[in-house]
């Protein structure tokens, strides 16, 4: 007998579909569900009042229990029914894990009666078929799998099929089993108070418990038996919690399973911008995140609005956390190259920093090569061709081109060595970076060299001097200290509109020395809010456009 299409399960559920009345009711069940319950290793069975940290380590402990791949050796029998070839269903949810749920139907004697919590005894732990049991694929282990408990629910198989393309499979396989009335489970200990709240989701589409250490277990039950609304049900009430270092880590820790499936990817995209605002200033928390493990790490780098020094900085963070954590260099070398240095934007760093990724022992040589070049083949495009990358690159998974909010902002720079040595120096800042200057940050400017003398733009949110207001000021400092003296002719510039020139607001001479600086307070002479506003004439699609041109005094 063909089996039918598979339900679509992809609709949300309505208030009409809720039929928490029937759960485990024999009037309004065809089926009895015999669910065996297996004993977790000493300490792993999870207290409902864990907290976070305590669910985690309890959820290593059972990976890493014998029984967790028990089902391994379930795949062997010829008596099981279902198998892993299950195929890809709702919203995109891929069923490979390890811990795939062990199902079987089996005809029990006329009139068996099945009591809650009856001992059964049995050799195997993975598979139970009517009377028989399986003793070829006895495990090794020397645990004592006799005290199994078994536990009775009533269900009504269109309800479970309806919500569940794993027991669609089981109820409609076109097979003499599947018209039996009894189906068995095999679970462990810490699943049995998920799987109940499940079952209990898949009728009434409700949970009676909501705390992140019992949602996260039904999720993870959820994902077992393929229960994609309750997934995205328990994805949601996650995101609605408050969000802290220890739940964002977890989340992005989830099995492999669970992190592909597109019913959870609103809950660890909620961690990883949680992560990245966290840490936003890399500097301030350098070591907190050096201590991060791979997924919070990736998660702060793919941040667009890292608060760095530079790029620069980046690659020597990332060459850092590679060193502390993987120190055998062919690993460092297999997570840098697949993992982590596709979040570091070689085009933004400068062209000294990419000589020492050439010759990096770190990195493959080369993968060394190819991103240094595709950064110098970007920095050597003319300025439409760099609009058009950057246009690309801002929709792509991973960013290659896209600036970060760098402490040091990279400038542009126009030089001219007649009739005298001369600069032009363009500085763009968007109106998030100016609007975190408030109410007395600074933002600067790469390095740019005039007559042999290393000079750089800072921009400033001051008070102003004559009235109670803050501002936006803009300067022009020397790098050098001490007793050397140097005298520029300087100009500072504003554009308005996007095709329009750039309108003078300062110009004058000045000498430096001693570390001092040259500018003015409130460049455009105007009010800190007004300035910021929505319909401020300064900025052009949210970027401020300053110019600076200097000009050698003999």
């Amino acid at each position: 007998m063909a089996a039918a299409a598979l339900p679509d399960t992809s609709s949300p559920e309505s208030p009409s579909s809720d039929f928490g009345f029937a759960f485990n009711d024999v009037n309004f069940s065809d089926r009895v569900m015999r669910i065996e319950i297996l004993p977790d290793l000493p300490g792993s069975k999870p207290d409902p009042d864990d907290n976070l940290g305590d669910w985690a380590r309890n959820r290593k402990r059972r990976r890493d229990d014998p029984l967790s791949n028990a089902n391994d050796l379930a795949e062997q029998s010829e008596e099981q029914i279902l198998n892993n070839n299950m195929p890809d269903l709702e919203e995109g949810v891929t069923y490979e894990n390890q811990e795939e749920a062990v199902a079987m139907i089996e005809e029990s004697p006329l009139g068996e009666e099945m009591t809650l919590n009856k001992p059964i005894e049995t050799t195997n732990p993975c598979f139970l078929a009517g009377d028989e049991v399986a003793k070829d694929n006895e495990p090794s282990s020397s645990m004592d799998y006799s005290a199994v408990e078994v536990r009775t629910v009533h269900i009504s198989s269109p309800i479970l099929a309806a919500k569940s393309p794993f027991f669609y499979k089981l109820f409609s396989n076109g097979m003499r089993e599947s018209e039996q009335r009894h189906v068995t489970l095999r679970i462990q200990a810490s699943e049995e108070a998920a799987l109940m709240d499940l079952l209990n989701f898949m009728y009434s589409n409700t949970l009676p418990r909501t705390t992140p250490t019992a949602l996260l277990d039904v999720l993870m039950a959820a994902d077992k038996f393929e229960v994609a609304s309750c997934m995205r049900y328990c994805s949601r009430l996650l995101r609605n919690l408050p969000m802290t270092c220890e739940s964002a880590l977890l989340y992005l820790d989830l099995p492999s399973t669970v992190l592909m499936a597109d019913t959870v990817q609103q809950l660890t995209d909620a961690a990883k911008q949680f992560l990245a605002a966290r840490f936003k200033d890399l500097s301030k928390y350098q070591e907190e995140v050096l201590n991060l493990p791979l997924a919070g790490i990736e998660a702060v780098l793919s941040s667009d609005d890292l608060q760095v020094a530079s790029e620069d900085a980046i690659y020597d963070f990332v060459l850092k956390w590679a060193r502390i954590h993987y120190q055998k260099l062919d690993e460092r070398r297999e997570i840098l190259s697949k993992r982590l240095l596709r979040f570091v934007r070689f085009p933004c760093m400068t062209c000294r920093k990419l000589k020492k990724v050439l010759t990096c022992g770190d990195i493959d040589p080369e993968l060394s090569s190819k991103v240094v070049l595709d950064a110098l083949f970007f920095k050597a495009e003319a300025p439409y061709r760099q609009r058009s990358l950057l246009a690309e690159d801002s929709n792509a998974s991973f960013r290659r081109f896209v600036e970060r909010s760098y402490k040091y902002r990279p400038v542009k720079v126009v030089e001219f060595e007649s009739p005298r040595q001369q600069c032009v120096v363009y500085l763009d800042l968007k109106r998030e970076e100016c609007a975190q200057l408030f109410p007395s940050g600074r933002i600067y400017s790469q390095a740019f060299h005039l007559g042999g003398q290393g000079f750089f733009l800072s921009g400033h949110c001051n008070m102003d001097q004559g009235s109670n207001f803050h501002c936006f000021g803009l300067f022009l400092g020397m790098q050098e200290k001490g007793s050397v003296s140097f005298t520029v002719d300087y100009e500072f510039a504003a554009r308005m509109k996007p095709l329009e020139d750039f309108v003078s607001k300062y110009k004058g001479k000045y000498m430096f020395m001693g570390g001092k600086a040259v500018g003015y307070r409130n460049l455009f002479t105007t009010p800190w809010t007004a300035f910021m506003a929505d319909d401020s004439p300064y900025f052009i699609n949210g970027v401020l456009h300053l110019r600076a041109e200097l000009t050698i005094k003999k």
